[in-house]
């Protein structure tokens, strides 16, 4: 193919990969104050959540196993991936597939320090003196290369484009019990990992709707589907379910190399899902005689393929006892959650085995940074943990938190010229990361804010009025969700309470007040969004049932922000509408010695609830 002349390009970060890792990243560098160019191979973001792939999105809170606990246990991931979810709720109301392509566009297309570079593969490196100097990326229907020189590099290519063809050290398939010590690896090592899936759509016809399967489908008998949930009401756990959303466990390839082998991956899944179709619509009583099939996906959902060896590799142990560590950067709480490597091609075997994670864990920035490249990150689920690890943080709400703990320190180490060995040292600049994470709304267990330059940690609050554990000082208390409750937190490591205001009723008053008038510029508030509940787009009816699809009824709706000072106020800031978590007001800088934040109405319960002001 011809190729025009190289185009050179310089930047602060470069990151590899769209899907959810590669733009949490890609967004909490640049938010950083970092200029990213993202690269991604597909014409649309979201990896697996995108509408190529359909698979919802799951994090800590384990699908709702954490759930059920509201002011107790808020599992559910904050920061990029919630404005995420949150926007999803409200702008896709027909939860169209594509919706989330769009809103993950605007997202990154509405931060003016990234480029976007779509249909671009990274295919090779440039490496010196233990460093990454460049990238090469080609897209082809463009006739375009590009020679990428980068401070920083993330790779969250899933795959690992970027880390291989610089020559970091990557893993493959399933460690042995005694080479990390754990109880749920194998009794000796293998090649084989977890296999890929392409799921499907259908819908229910008021009339009966024939299906005739290709010649190449594959035959399936009850048999072969014994422990494999398939008719229509029958679903993991007893829950009712439909056909309108595939099967998670059509899955296979975990024996071949799902990269190399992908493409007869795709085929033999394709093969087995038009299978279980006709099974489902010839092969007995199913009840699917009025369902059409309206989409099969043509990618394959990739689990698994290299894992990159970095300065630490994540093990069992971390996850299941949920060690402190001094450079987290993200959490996890999904279960260690194993599938048989040939899939429905194990019919003996149950399609998962999920070992539960008790509480949150964290997750340190020292298993997403290369050992032997000092300006080379991971992100995703290529991170350095163990294959028993990796069945936790592969999901993608972790990869989103992950992205955006390991965007966050691209940014600080470009800023402040480090390498990333100078940086996970230096313990002043890690508690930096881990503030500026704060600050983005992420959540780190057991840190809390402790920003200089936020003024509302030395104001007076005050209320109209509260409700016990809802006092106003709760603002200012440096957290942002309660962890203590059942499948939380450890015991010990979050301080219990609401960590919010929550007034009587509406509208309500909050003031905050300086002894000596403050400079201020920009006003950060954080609302209640109901993390102790399920949210997320999903295709699969039985799983929405769970979601409030909409605005979350604690978040607040409409509210005024007035600056005071002496005997004045000004109106600053006046919303109506309001469905998001964290909202940053910024405006010309002025003195005053309050605020005053009148909370008119929710989206739908009866009092005001606001977790954090900060003030810059």
């Amino acid at each position: 193919m011809l190729m025009n002349s190289i185009k050179e390009i310089k930047t602060d970060v470069l990151v590899v990969g769209g899907g959810p890792a590669g733009v949490g990243a890609a967004l909490a560098a640049a938010r950083a104050g970092a200029d990213v160019i993202l690269c991604q191979n597909r014409s649309v973001l979201g990896g697996n959540a995108s509408s190529e792939i359909r698979m919802h999105i799951v994090g800590a809170d384990a699908n709702g196993f954490r759930s059920g606990y509201p002011l107790e246990t808020e599992a559910r991931e904050t920061g990029i991936v919630e404005e995420l979810r949150l926007r999803q709720a409200c702008e896709n109301p027909t939860r169209s597939p594509h919706g989330i392509d769009m809103v993950l566009y605007d997202m990154v297309r509405s931060e003016p320090r990234i480029q976007l570079l779509l249909d671009t593969y990274v295919t090779g490196a440039e490496t010196k003196d233990g460093s990454i100097v460049a990238a090469r990326a080609e897209r082809l229907a463009h006739e375009e290369v590009f020679h990428i020189s980068a401070t920083h590099y993330i790779d969250a290519s899933g795959d690992s484009a970027l880390a291989v063809s610089a020559g970091n050290p990557v893993r493959r398939g399933r460690e042995g019990k005694r080479e990390y010590g754990e109880t749920h690896a194998l009794d000796l090592p293998d090649a084989s990992c977890l296999g890929s899936t392409v799921l499907f759509q259908a819908k229910r016809m008021d009339h009966a709707v024939p299906f005739q399967a290709p010649a190449w489908a594959r035959k399936f008998t009850e048999a072969d589907l014994a422990q494999r949930p398939h008719s229509l009401g029958q679903a993991a756990g007893g829950e009712p379910c439909g056909y309108e959303y595939g099967f998670w466990w059509i899955e296979w390839g975990g024996e071949l190399d799902t990269i190399q082998d992908n493409d007869r991956i795709r085929h033999e899944l394709l093969a087995i899902a038009y299978g279980i179709w006709d099974h489902l619509k010839n092969g007995g009583e199913h009840d699917a005689g009025n369902w059409a099939l309206t989409w099969v996906g043509m990618l394959p959902g990739k689990r698994e393929s290299r894992r990159l060896i970095g300065r630490q590799v994540l093990s069992e142990k971390e996850v299941i006892a949920a060690l402190d560590c001094p450079d987290a950067i993200a959490y996890g709480g999904w279960p260690i959650d194993l599938h048989p490597p040939m899939g429905v091609d194990s019919p003996e075997e149950a399609p998962c085995t999920q070992i539960e994670v008790p509480h949150l864990y964290p997750i340190p920035l020292s298993c997403c940074g290369s050992a032997v490249l000092e300006n080379l990150w991971f992100a995703g689920r290529n991170i350095s943990a163990t294959h028993v690890a990796f069945a936790s943080t592969r999901v993608m709400a972790t990869c989103f938190a992950v992205g955006q703990g390991v965007g966050v320190a691209a940014a600080r180490a470009v800023t402040d010229g480090l390498s990333i060995s100078a940086l996970i040292s230096d313990a002043e600049r890690m508690h930096s990361v881990q503030q500026e994470l704060l600050r983005q709304d992420g959540f780190l267990i057991g840190i809390r804010n402790e920003d200089a330059n936020d003024r509302a940690r030395h104001a007076t609050i005050r209320a109209s009025d509260w409700q016990t554990g809802g006092e106003p000082a709760l603002v200012i208390d440096g957290y942002t969700r309660s962890t203590h409750g059942p499948r939380g937190t450890r015991p010990g490591v979050m301080p219990e309470g609401t960590h919010r205001w929550m007034s009587q009723s509406l509208p309500a008053t909050l003031h905050l007040s300086w002894d000596t008038a403050v400079q201020v510029s920009a006003i950060q508030l954080t609302f209640d969004t109901g993390l102790h509940r399920w949210l997320s787009l999903t295709q699969s009816d039985l799983v929405h049932a769970r979601t409030i699809w909409g605005p979350q009824p604690e978040t607040l709706r409409d509210y005024h922000i007035y600056g005071i000072s002496g005997n004045r106020e000004t109106l600053i800031v006046e919303i109506q509408g309001n469905y998001l978590r964290q909202r940053i007001h910024t405006f010309e800088s002025c003195e005053i010695s309050g605020l005053r934040i009148e909370a008119l109405a929710s989206n739908g319960i009866d009092h005001a609830r606001i977790l954090e002001v900060r003030v810059y």
